[in-house]
């Protein structure tokens, strides 16, 4: 069942999965209608998941469960991967590579790969002060508080 992202509780689950390239607007478009669909449907053991969406900065999918009532379980997070791995392909993009980094520069958002990153650092092209996407944040309290951070105040840190 679909609820809209500012009505889910801070304790509710979140997945978030980065874009290497930006969707244009009009794949932003047809996607939060593919994504509100499929979470429409989400479902764990035949009941329906509390559940919403957002799409931020034309290059994240962000999923949210409520956990109060019924919990997403491994199949249901199976099929939510499943989806994730069909938006991939269809609009040629990944979304499931863990091992890159997006991060704002000035106004624009970047992604590399995390080795350009630590030479990023390395170079002092990018500092702990540089505003990084922490996407291991696992609540909507989390991702509210914790994922635009400075790098030196998330994992990235390592790198300075």
């Amino acid at each position: 069942m679909y609820v809209p992202f500012d009505t889910m509780p801070e304790e509710a689950r979140i997945w978030i999965y980065q874009s290497n390239r930006k969707f244009s607007d009009e794949e932003v478009a047809a996607l939060e209608e593919e994504v509100k669909n499929f979470v429409e449907g989400w479902a764990a053991h035949g009941t329906g998941l509390e559940a919403s969406f957002l799409i931020k900065y034309n290059r994240f999918i962000i999923l949210a469960v409520n956990q109060e009532g019924q919990h997403a379980t491994g199949c249901s997070i199976d099929a939510s991967v499943h989806f994730i791995q069909q938006l991939e392909q269809k609009y040629n993009v990944e979304l499931l590579d863990k091992m890159n980094v997006t991060f704002k520069q000035g106004e624009f958002i970047t992604h590399k790969p995390l080795i350009e990153f630590k030479k990023l650092a390395k170079d002092k092209s990018v500092s702990a002060n540089t505003i990084v996407f922490n996407n291991l944040v696992n609540t909507v309290g989390e991702w509210q508080d914790f994922w635009e951070v400075p790098a030196g105040e998330s994992w990235h840190s390592r790198f300075f």
